[in-house]
């Protein structure tokens, strides 16, 4: 293992694999918020577009 270290810097390696995690991060909560069920910014009683024009069609 520590021969790995000995071709890889470990400092951007760890720079790397923080930024990595991060944007992994953030792209999972975005693709979370964009779905009704799990949006918490907007509360559980929020109106949806689709939803709201659903309802007054039928």
């Amino acid at each position: 293992m520590w021969r790995i270290w000995l071709l890889f810097d470990p400092r951007r390696v760890l720079v790397a694999l923080t930024a990595f995690l991060f944007t992994l991060a953030l792209l999972i909560h975005f693709i979370v918020l964009s779905t009704p069920r799990f949006n918490w910014i907007e509360g559980p009683n929020a109106k949806h577009a689709s939803v709201a024009t659903t309802v007054l069609n039928t």
